[in-house]
Parts: C-alpha cells; structure tokens; sequence
C-alpha cells in the first residue's frame, strides 16, 4: 500500500519515534536535559535528510524507566529484507542523537551497523518476551 506522503515507486524512509508520553520529554523526571531542544534538533536533521528521514512523537512507548525513548525504524527497502525496529533508551544526552543520526545517515537498521555505543543502549520493547514464549 503507498502512502499518500510517499511518491509512488520510492521507499519508505528510515524513522524516528520520539517518545514524548508520561515520562519521556519530562524536565521533572530529567531536568538537566533539553526535551525540546531535543526534538527541535531531530526534525532539523529530518529536514535536511532529503526525504531520508523522517520524524515524528508518540505518546508512551512504555519503557519508562529507560525514557528518553527513541525507536529507529528502518526504511521500507531494509524492512522488506527483515530489518526490525530498533528501540533505544536512554536518549538524554547529544552523544546519543550524534550516534543515532550517525546511524540513519549510514543506513540505519538493516544496512547499517550501530555505533557500538548506542548499541549499548538497545532495550527490548514492552511485550517482547510475552511473544517469545
């Protein structure tokens, strides 16, 4: 099915799913961190990906004690060779946009490794182990 902000015969790009639900963007739970400016910077980059990337938020993800979460989704081209979303924690601090925006420019999941970094800050998401059993 294409999308109506996808032309026609293009891929979907990669994506990013910013929490910003009960405790993710909270200053009152992470207070020495720029929620805003966060999030201010990630669409900057979405802007001048050239349609590479895109960004939006969503309320609770569910991690909340690993928040600030961000999901990488890869693009549609590396999902239709089995690449999966990759859920990140921790997202409090610009070393972690840096490797994050690193990522998708290489290619994000699927076609590209991750900074070994932020691989370090991989966390499954809500209901993973209720599906492998």
């Amino acid at each position: 099915m294409t999308r109506s902000w996808i032309r026609p015969g293009a891929s979907r790009p990669c994506s990013l799913v910013v929490c910003r639900g009960c405790c993710c963007g909270d200053a009152r739970k992470h207070p020495g961190t720029d929620h805003a400016g966060q999030l201010d910077r990630l669409r900057a980059a979405a802007a001048a990906s050239g349609g590479r990337l895109t960004v939006r938020t969503s309320d609770c993800l569910g991690p909340c004690g690993q928040a600030n979460v961000v999901v990488v989704q890869p693009s549609g081209e590396a999902r239709r060779r089995g690449a999966r979303a990759a859920w990140v924690g921790f997202t409090l601090d610009d070393d972690s946009l840096d490797e994050i925006l690193a990522w998708v420019d290489a290619g994000g999941p699927g076609v590209a490794e991750p900074p070994a970094g932020l691989a370090l800050q991989f966390i499954d998401p809500p209901g993973r182990d209720a599906a492998r059993r």
